[in-house]
């Protein structure tokens, strides 16, 4: 159970969520509004007038804390601050090319207008180099 900071246990303890779908699940602890209405250190814990008193805990899934352990590599941090410079050049083309949208039907179409795109930003770049 799950000890207020006033020292009051918890009455009921709940566990929402599904298992093994890769979200979240949450730990929800239920506390007896008859003691946080006298309560020393209600200020900011209790809304008067509410008729339950909650604290939820996230339990992480195994995947979340893989992800988690992965972001706290060097391999990650490092590839993160090269990040920017590669979505710049993808709004580019996205926003100012068209390439968001698709012109006509098809596969080919698109390819076409992918390499057309892709074409006008490197010949851009060649430009403002020289």
């Amino acid at each position: 159970m799950f000890v207020c900071p006033a020292d009051h246990l918890a009455i009921r303890k709940a566990r929402q969520g599904k298992k093994n779908i890769g979200e979240n699940q949450v730990d929800t602890y239920y506390f007896d509004v008859e003691k946080c209405k006298v309560c020393h250190l209600r200020e900011g814990c209790y809304r008067e007038g509410s008729k339950t008193k909650t604290y939820s805990i996230t339990i992480k899934s195994e995947l979340h804390k893989e992800q988690m352990a992965f972001q706290q590599t060097n391999h990650y941090r490092s590839k993160s601050r090269e990040r920017y410079k590669i979505e710049a050049k993808n709004s580019e083309l996205k926003n100012v090319h068209g390439y968001g949208r698709a012109d006509s039907y098809g596969i080919q179409n698109m390819e076409m207008q992918g390499a057309l795109a892709i074409f006008t930003v490197n010949l851009k770049r060649i430009l403002k180099l020289i």
